[in-house]
């Protein structure tokens, strides 16, 4: 009873809180983003393989990735799938029993954009991709430097890489095929992995790996916990043992050396679920912060090797940073992370989602390099308290050149006070969209986003963006056991004339982990620093290309700080469309007007 107390007198001074910023907020609202899933072709229903025996690994999947596979410029989608579980043999056997012809697998569908309208087309098959296992995540990069983009699925059970062989898109239906290598690749994981990013930890120009994986799992060690009721209900992740996660090095032609264990990473195995790169103590090399499941998250901080190896070291050094715990002390339960400058300061901020009754994290970053929890401050916490959140993304949403944050919930344990005579599962909860301030705040506008977030879903991946190419960024959203959704925004074609600049940094493989800095603001502009890299949210990959607000429809001007810390200017961009801005095509900075510039976000 103590307990019970307790927790409503804190949820009542969080909800006070909440209602406090939601009354001082007078702004005009952004456009509401369109359900446009029927109409683009977008058919994928997720099957978790649910039988009512509650296997943990039912509720955790899945994402996916967003990302140009044909090379024709717009994105295209991968959606992880599910599987049977344990000893059911017929799809009919789920509680949501399989409708489609064949079995559950991964889908790949290509983006045939015309006029502005998304279509999605199913080419799993001429692909080649044939992921029938129990699918979690993916992740995208070009792991052997061709040009063209390879994806990585992360399972549990061992991980695949699909090497994109390239295909000439010009023929009718033509489609590149990708061909399975991860064991010669070296990167066949065998673990229950969630998330994944590409990075380059040498600064030797190839793309290395980082896996992160989960728990210690198998149908046969499932358990099974009670509700408040005494109902059976899915234990939470304590009830399993931590995985540690994995780092292979590029070896320069596409296959990986598997150096976990001179790096540091066995030693502290941990419940990962998210990942994002970036160089957080600001000395010219890329580190990775890990986001734990009920478990202290990790920031690894890259050393030199050790005497007579030439592995990097990673150091966990989070709870110096103050980004391990919460600011009560806790380990959280960290599903999906993002990084992003949402304070338009010029640093690099951490947003990590969490269980009902733990508040989503901002860990605003501080001069020294530090972080502090200002989740309630920010107005990002309170409204998260009675929600189970896992996919996260920052977007520009309404273009006013901050960042919002967009939420997808779902539950792992059942809701409590759900009507089960109804559904017997009750799990399904809404999306949440908060609008960024200049103060640094946020305000929820999730009523006047659209119905799509309105409505109540078992929410997991939220993949972010720009699938119809019109300088707004886009949302799919993925479902456990349930329909991805297509969430477009239509708020760049209010722009007449557009005030927006597109960018895409090549080649993709040297690019990722960039910083592209809009220069030259004009008053009234907010600083706008953007983070090249697919990596955040929770088991998926997204649209790596970086959206700017202008003033007005003159051209604009940009920095970009490469990963290796190498700088050029980009100057006399036309608004209103995507740029390709390869690497050593700049102008060289003048340090005489852009002094400091270069430490801005590293």
């Amino acid at each position: 009873m103590k307990r019970m107390t307790t927790d409503r007198n804190h949820l009542t001074r969080r909800l006070l809180f909440g209602q406090f910023l939601v009354a001082a907020a007078t702004i005009a609202q952004p456009l509401p983003f369109v359900d446009a899933t029927a109409d683009s072709g977008l058919d994928f229903v997720h099957f978790n393989g649910m039988t009512g025996r509650l296997y943990y690994l039912e509720v955790v999947g899945s994402g996916g990735a967003l990302f140009d596979a044909d090379g024709d410029g717009d994105l295209d989608l991968y959606l992880a799938q599910g599987a049977l579980l344990g000893a059911d043999r017929s799809l009919d056997d789920a509680l949501i029993p399989w409708r489609a012809d064949e079995a559950p697998r991964g889908r790949l569908f290509r983006n045939d954009l015309e006029d502005g309208r998304v279509r999605f087309v199913d080419v799993t098959e001429s692909s080649g991709i044939d992921a029938t296992g129990y699918g979690i995540g993916a992740a995208v990069g070009d792991v052997d430097g061709d040009g063209d983009l390879d994806l990585y699925l992360l399972n549990h059970g061992p991980n695949q890489l699909w090497r994109n062989d390239g295909a000439p898109v010009s023929e009718p239906g033509g489609f590149p095929r990708f061909t399975e290598v991860a064991i010669e690749a070296g990167v066949a994981d065998p673990s229950w992995s969630v998330a994944a990013t590409f990075l380059d930890v040498e600064n030797d120009g190839d793309l290395d790996l980082w896996v992160v994986n989960y728990l210690e799992y198998s149908l046969v060690l499932n358990k099974l916990c009670l509700t408040e009721r005494g109902e059976p209900d899915y234990c939470l992740p304590g009830a399993y043992r931590p995985q540690a996660d994995r780092l292979f090095l590029n070896r320069g032609d596409g296959t990986f050396e598997d150096v976990s264990a001179a790096a540091g990473l066995l030693a502290a195995p941990a419940n990962g679920l998210g990942v994002v790169a970036g160089d957080f103590d600001r000395d010219g090399r890329v580190d990775v912060y890990v986001a734990n499941d009920l478990m202290a998250n990790q920031l690894w901080l890259q050393r030199d090797p050790a005497p007579g190896s030439e592995v990097p070291r990673f150091v966990d050094d989070a709870l110096m940073f103050g980004s391990a715990l919460s600011r009560e002390g806790k380990a959280q339960a960290s599903m999906g992370v993002e990084l992003g400058d949402l304070d338009a300061d010029g640093d690099l901020d951490l947003f990590m989602t969490h269980f009902r009754r733990e508040n989503n994290t901002l860990y605003r970053a501080q001069a020294d390099g530090s972080f502090s929890d200002e989740s309630d401050a920010s107005g990002l916490g309170a409204p998260s308290w009675l929600h189970t959140a896992f996919g996260v993304a920052f977007l520009d949403h309404d273009l006013d050149g901050l960042l919002d944050v967009a939420v997808a919930n779902g539950a792992v344990t059942f809701v409590p006070g759900a009507d089960r005579s109804r559904n017997a599962f009750p799990l399904d909860e809404p999306n949440q969209l908060f609008r960024g301030r200049e103060d640094g705040t946020f305000v929820e506008v999730s009523a006047e986003a659209g119905e799509a977030f309105r409505g109540a879903d078992v929410s997991r991946g939220l993949l972010r963006g720009d699938l119809d190419q019109d300088g707004d960024q886009d949302l799919v959203v993925t479902n456990n056991s349930g329909p991805a959704r297509l969430l477009l925004s239509h708020t760049a074609q209010d722009d007449r004339p557009p005030a927006w600049l597109g960018l895409r940094l090549l080649p993709d493989h040297r690019a990722q982990g960039a910083l592209v800095r809009l220069l030259a603001p004009a008053e009234g502009l907010p600083l706008q620093l953007r983070r090249v890299q697919r990596d955040g949210g929770y088991a998926s990959a997204n649209d790596c290309r970086v959206v700017l607000r202008l003033a007005g429809p003159g051209p604009a001007s940009v920095e970009v700080v490469w990963p290796d810390g190498h700088r050029e200017h980009f100057v006399d961009l036309e608004p209103g469309r995507y740029h390709d801005l390869a690497r050593d095509t700049g102008a060289e900075p003048d340090p005489a007007t852009d002094a400091g510039a270069a430490h801005e976000g590293r």
